[in-house]
């Protein structure tokens, strides 16, 4: 019998790993696997993630469980209409020494955290949400000129609720486009609330254990961008993209009707990213075509705008994926007569 290559040693110790993980966060998060999950695969594909929900389903605690069983240096911005962009990302302070000389020092603010949590972000002003744009992106900031980089793993989960309206500011599609995952979280079915009121209403659990580090979560990603993907599942992506856009002649008539732009690059970019964590977590080493349709809906529905008509039909854009999903094949007609006997 040969011995493993590097690639399926790495494999193994990720997929053992990610089953760690996806446990310790099952002894405080009841139910939510799909959330759980998608949380994961931002986490291991090198993006971020945002959790929409009501308010109580659990959004903080997973993150805050998250930063349990991870190593990683852990903080939380709580985004308040009142808050400025100096409060996220810091300021040049004037420091006087002991010999009265005096020099501005640069004071690091709470995003100079390797998971960072930004809490209820729709609460805070445009110009601060921004200030979040250049440190998801480029894992930087630069302030008066000078560039200060990120302790990497660099990971941020912020935080939505869709229900309250009134005092929030939507994020623009700028911002919404660095997220590799929009993911929903719904409310628990009654067996979940039942274990949920076992969990919550008598004397409090212990945190997690530890279950990874820095550099063993450096390792996921890397092995993540080792998974393998065959052309052909790269050319499915990018159908499955370009069928989005309303401009597309082929593209199916909901999607014509319902949306006015569609997803970009980067939207193909994240389906394949975010199916290479998919399939890691599931202990393969390549990506299919299911991993692909599987992470469609958290990758693209918050890249796809939908038109007047969409909005006002109530089409959402998770129909429209759905509809993508239907309508494109995953092995062209001409393919298949190309591949058969």
């Amino acid at each position: 019998m040969s011995e493993p290559t590097e690639f399926e040693v790495a494999l193994n110790r990720a997929g053992e790993a990610s089953a760690k993980l996806r446990e310790s966060i099952g002894e405080v998060i009841v139910g939510q696997r799909a959330v759980v999950a998608q949380t994961l695969w931002g986490l291991i594909a090198g993006g971020h993630v945002l959790l929409e929900g009501a308010p109580g389903l659990g959004k903080t605690l997973l993150v805050r469980t998250l930063a349990h069983c991870l190593d990683l240096e852990f903080s939380r911005i709580q985004f308040t209409p009142d808050l400025m962009p100096s409060d996220v990302i810091g300021t040049n302070v004037l420091v006087t020494a002991e010999d009265d000389s005096r020099s501005f020092r640069f004071h690091k603010g709470p995003i100079f955290s390797q998971l960072v949590l930004a809490d209820e972000i729709n609460r805070a002003t445009p110009k601060t949400q921004s200030a979040l744009l250049e440190a998801m992106q480029e894992h930087a900031c630069t302030v008066a000129g000078e560039r200060h980089a990120m302790d990497e793993p660099f990971f941020v989960l912020a935080t939505e609720n869709p229900i309250e309206m009134e005092g929030t500011y939507p994020l623009p599609e700028a911002q919404l486009d660095r997220f590799l995952l929009k993911v929903v979280v719904d409310g628990p079915n009654e067996d979940d609330m039942t274990e949920i009121l076992v969990r919550t209403t008598g004397h409090a659990n212990p945190p997690p254990d530890r279950v990874l580090d820095a550099s063993e979560v450096l390792a996921l990603r890397r092995t993540c961008r080792d998974i393998a993907v065959a052309e052909p599942v790269l050319r499915y992506a990018a159908r499955l993209v370009g069928a989005s856009d309303p401009d597309n002649p082929e593209s199916p008539e909901i999607a014509q009707r319902a949306l006015r732009y569609g997803a970009g690059v980067r939207g193909a970019q994240s389906l394949v990213l975010a199916a290479k964590a998919s399939a890691l977590l599931e202990g393969r080493g390549h990506v299919a075509f299911s991993d692909i349709s599987s992470v469609a809906t958290p990758v693209l529905r918050h890249r796809l705008i939908r038109s007047f008509e969409g909005e006002a039909d109530g089409i959402s854009t998770v129909d429209v994926i759905e509809a993508l999903i239907d309508a494109v094949p995953a092995r062209p007609d001409d393919v298949e007569r190309a591949s058969g006997p």
